[in-house]
């Protein structure tokens, strides 16, 4: 939807003030108004409005003649279809006029002026042309009701503001409003950062349910759009507590900012914040690039060094728990607790053991599962917890090349930090889900994590260290074990089982360590697959 990020540029009236929008049910109830002093302005509502609808969304389009509503729909359609000559004339005459866009992504225009009664509708086959496509209907008072996503415009002119010039009212319903109000949060903030202009390209997100697009200006700066708006708890799954307070996953960007100027002033390459909406979950960060630490072959020797140095310092330096996010803001970074890692482990059980053997494990062995882990985590707890930033791996690490020293590193996906052992970022480096890295080549690496914490800390104990690094780089293997299927059974993504035999070959040297008898037992005996007896 090329020029979508430009509409609606300084063309709020701000005739109706919505300063709310984080209040339950606000943007379902509270009208957004918008003067609209000529038709280009009409047109740039129609593009801002196809950027945020979905399939299945109704635009219940309303007002008297002249009111804009032809240029509206006009606009919006040539949006969706990618096709800004397009010709869409009116169907008063067909009544209903399909387009279909990109991607087998349909538009619906309607027009119900002529319409004789709701069974000419169902002869017209409305409902099933529209249950996947943005339905645009004029005459919406001529609709049955209805459920689902709706929102409604109504258009009208108002020569008291102007020549030529209109007002625009809309109201979202069915879930709409809150995304309505979202995409006036993001255009009031690319419009005061000087970001308004820019090219919005879609970037390839990662697991969560954030999304990145990359800013283009037209003097060529470009910068990184993340949209991660808060998340609401999720049900209950243990003890009364969701998923993500269990395993301590940030609920708002106020996570990832405060983190991030924790980095930066330890003198790190987190990328710079540009631009902020905290309610609205909406950042503008530096565009770090794209520079790999890693070949398809295999790690880059220097940059996982210069990487492994990073982590050095980091873990060398005494850190805050509670780090701030805006005046009167702060960010308490939770523990990485036992509570947290046996939850992470057990989405093993839960997901990669049905999916091997067929059938869920037994109580006795899902509780003999927890009664070894349990064993083995406990042993581990650091005297002094640091900031664990728990994906510290190669997708999110970038070779700055311009840059000094440990500046080369760039470092991104952060906002799940806590407060853990340092272990556990060092094993999410040198065994990547991604990557495939050597035992020696991690050896290696990590007598060179032990020189590098010496030179700070001459009593480092690397024995307690290597034992940590054990458990925890299993852990996490077992966790991403069970994330990696869940993708794929729960979530449609079946990409990640690729990375599966390389993750089971870093749990296998892991459950190597004496550490782990006691959960090598369990997979030997419940798990063969993931730990022969000869391992």
């Amino acid at each position: 939807m090329t020029g979508a990020a430009r509409a609606l540029k300084g063309r709020d009236g701000g005739v109706s003030e919505d300063r709310g929008v984080d209040q339950e049910g606000m943007a379902e109830r509270t009208p957004w108004e918008i003067v609209l002093p000529d038709e280009s302005a009409t047109e740039d509502l129609g593009r801002f409005l196809a950027e945020l609808l979905r399939p299945g969304d109704l635009v219940a389009l309303s007002g008297g003649l002249g009111g804009g509503k032809t240029t509206l729909a006009r606009a919006l359609i040539r949006e969706i279809v990618g096709d800004p000559d397009l010709d869409v004339p009116s169907p008063t005459f067909t009544l209903i006029q399909p387009y279909e866009a990109p991607g087998g992504q349909m538009v619906v225009h309607a027009d119900l002026y002529r319409l004789r009664g709701s069974d000419e509708l169902v002869e017209l086959g409305f409902d099933e042309m529209t249950e996947r496509a943005v339905a645009l209907v004029e005459w919406p008072d001529r609709l049955p009701p209805r459920s689902g996503p709706t929102l409604a415009v109504d258009l009208a002119l108002k020569p008291e503001f102007g020549e030529g010039a209109r007002l625009a009212r809309l109201i979202g319903g069915g879930g709409l409003g809150e995304r309505l109000m979202r995409a006036r949060a993001l255009r009031a903030l690319l419009d005061r950062t000087g970001w308004g202009e820019a090219i919005r390209t879609p970037m390839q997100g990662d697991a969560s349910s954030r999304a990145y697009e990359r800013l283009t200006n037209p003097d060529g700066a470009r910068a990184v759009l993340m949209i991660a708006p808060p998340r609401p708890d999720g049900p209950p799954v243990r003890d009364g507590k969701p998923y993500s307070a269990i395993v301590k996953l940030a609920e708002s960007v106020h996570a990832f900012v405060a983190v991030d100027r924790g980095l930066r002033a330890l003198g790190l390459s987190a990328p710079r914040i540009l631009g902020e909406d905290l309610e609205a979950g909406l950042l503008i960060i530096e565009d770090l690039g794209a520079e790999p630490v890693a070949d398809p072959g295999g790690p880059r020797p220097e940059r996982y060094a210069e990487a492994v140095k990073v982590l050095a310092r980091l873990h060398g330096t005494a850190l805050p728990g509670v780090l701030p996010v805006a005046e009167g803001k702060d960010h308490v970074l939770p523990p990485y607790d036992l509570e947290a890692l046996l939850f992470e482990a057990d989405l093993l059980p839960d997901w990669y053991a049905p999916h091997v053997a067929g059938t869920p494990l037994s109580p006795a062995a899902r509780a003999a599962f927890t009664a070894a882990w349990t064993e083995a985590l406990d042993g581990i707890q650091p005297e002094r917890p640091t900031w664990t930033l728990r994906d510290y791996h190669s997708p999110n690490l970038i070779w700055l090349p311009d840059r000094d020293g440990l500046e080369r590193i760039g470092i991104i996906d952060f906002q799940d930090a806590v407060l853990g052992h340092p272990a556990y970022d060092v094993a999410s480096l040198l065994q990547d889900a991604r990557v495939d890295a050597s035992a020696e080549f991690e050896l290696r690496l990590l007598g060179l994590y032990a020189r590098e914490r010496r030179l700070r800390e001459p009593d480092f104990d690397m024995q307690g260290f290597a034992r940590a690094y054990a458990v925890l780089a299993a852990q996490r293997a077992t966790k991403i074990i069970g994330i990696f299927t869940r993708l794929d059974r729960r979530d449609g993504k079946p990409d990640y089982l690729a990375h599966l035999p390389r993750i089971e070959g870093y749990l296998a040297r892991n459950l190597a360590h004496p550490a782990l008898a006691g959960v090598r037992d369990w997979y030997q005996t419940h798990l063969p697959r993931l730990c022969p007896a000869s391992a």
